[in-house]
C-alpha cells in the first residue's frame, strides 16, 4: 500500500482491527499501572482523522504518524500513571481534541511534535 493512499478509514481499521494494533499495545501498557483505557469509536476515529490531516499538511509518514500521535495523546497519563489507584479512562472524541487540538492545528508545532 503507497503511503499515499491511506485514508483516515484505513488508520482506524489499523487501530483497532490488527492483532497487535496501537489501542491493544497502549491499554496493556498502562494496565501494569491499574489504569484501564476505554477506547470509544468517536474517539479511535478521532485519533484517525487526526493522524490523516498531520500527513496531508506536513511530510506523510504514512501509518508511522499513528504511533507519533498516540504517543503524544498519551504522554502525560503514562507519566502519571504510577501515582497509586485504579483508575479509567476514556479516551472519546473530547478527550482526543483536548489533547490533541493545539498540536495538530498548529503545522509548526504538527511537523515538530507530531
Amino acid at each position: 500500500m503507497e503511503l499515499d493512499s491511506l485514508s483516515a478509514e484505513d488508520f482506524v481499521r489499523i487501530l483497532c482491527e490488527t492483532d497487535a494494533s496501537l489501542t491493544k499495545q497502549y491499554s496493556a501498557l498502562l494496565a501494569t499501572e491499574d489504569v484501564t483505557l476505554d477506547f470509544t469509536e468517536d474517539g479511535v476515529r478521532r485519533l484517525a482523522e487526526l493522524a490523516f490531516e498531520v500527513n496531508e499538511r506536513t511530510e506523510n509518514i504514512g501509518a508511522r504518524r499513528l504511533y507519533t500521535v498516540m504517543e503524544k495523546l498519551l504522554e502525560d497519563l503514562s507519566f502519571e500513571a504510577a501515582s497509586p489507584g485504579e483508575e479509567t479512562v476514556v479516551i472519546d472524541a473530547a478527550y482526543v481534541n483536548g489533547k490533541l487540538s493545539e498540536a495538530a492545528g498548529s503545522q509548526d508545532l504538527a511537523r515538530y511534535v507530531l
